[in-house]
């Protein structure tokens, strides 16, 4: 039997389903705070302008605070909001991660041991 494991995704969503932060929106805002620019962030991740700048406006508008601050001087930027939710969504994630092992474990650790017994 092939060795197996879990792998799961998270996604905060709001009363009507959308999405406010999952793996795709942490990346955008992880490449903003790198790159310092919602253009530079479309090129890596291999999305239009567009398809970036409208992800960061449902993610505002379903939480009514603005995640992102662009400035022409001061290029583009987390809000400290942007940063928390960056900060919380990272840490609920690493967390979520640790139990899913857990619980696999408990749940599929004896199928894997009795194969291998095999």
């Amino acid at each position: 039997m092939a060795s197996l494991r879990i792998k799961s995704r998270q996604w905060i969503v709001d009363d009507d389903d959308h999405i406010i932060i999952g793996e795709g929106r942490k990346e955008i805002f992880e490449h903003i705070r790198e790159t310092g620019s919602i253009n530079q962030t479309a090129k890596v991740m291999r999305m239009s302008y567009k398809g970036v700048w409208g992800k960061i406006k449902a993610t505002e508008k379903s939480l009514n605070m603005k995640i992102v601050d662009t400035d022409r001087k001061r290029g583009t930027r987390l809000t400290k909001e942007g940063e928390k939710l960056l900060e919380k969504y990272s840490k609920l994630k690493k967390a979520c991660v640790k139990l899913d092992n857990k619980v696999f474990e408990e749940i599929f650790g004896q199928m894997q041991e009795d194969s291998e017994k095999k």
